[in-house]
């Protein structure tokens, strides 16, 4: 019996993971295809956190959403895309739809990640992908190292140094991203 065999695309195998493994993030980064595992309960609790907290500073009132798991179509390669874990975007973020759920980043105000098995994708190429995307702040707490930064302001692809927050700290959130408020390094790494 003959087998028609035909290369996979990186796209169509990510199309390929997403279906095989419900529940697992599948994102292609700078031309690299990644698959995380679901998050533990303290991933998820920190980021239900987050809604709460753009919430209570009046993220909705000033034309801002809280998504998490949407996805965000990268111009570093052709097919690059990323899920961030949390997202603030303008209300109309819907009308950026560029294909595979994913979203245009102008309309993203910042990204945020919370550290699990892939917290080197977080900490490298997630950097460098955001900030060429222009995405204004990514914060990431990194449960790894037990601490939270804060890239912001991108210049030509590049965000500057990280500021970094410890244990008993909170995060100034910049007011550029259209609210204000400041969140506790503790409660991001913990989730609660």
């Amino acid at each position: 019996m003959a087998v028609l065999q035909h290369e996979l695309t990186l796209s169509e195998a990510a199309d390929l993971l997403s279906r095989a493994l419900p529940g697992h993030r599948v994102e292609i980064l700078q031309g690299r295809l990644t698959v995380t595992p679901p998050p533990d309960g303290s991933h998820a609790l920190s980021l239900s956190w987050l809604v709460v907290a753009f919430d209570r500073a009046g993220a909705r009132k000033a034309g801002l959403r809280y998504v998490q798991g949407v996805g965000l179509w990268l111009p570093t390669l052709p097919d690059d895309y990323a899920i961030p874990d949390f997202s603030l975007v303008d209300e109309d973020f819907r009308d950026a739809l560029v294909q595979k759920n994913c979203y245009a980043p102008n309309v993203f105000r910042l990204v945020a990640e919370v550290t699990s098995s892939n917290w080197s994708d977080d900490l490298g190429p997630k950097v460098e992908c955001y900030a060429e995307a222009g995405i204004p702040v990514y914060l990431v707490a990194d449960r790894k190292h037990d601490e939270v930064l804060l890239h912001r302001d991108p210049v030509n692809g590049k965000y500057p140094a990280p500021e970094r927050y410890g244990r008993g700290q909170s995060v100034p959130i910049p007011e550029s991203v259209g609210v204000t408020l400041e969140l506790s390094v503790d409660t991001l790494l913990d989730g609660d």
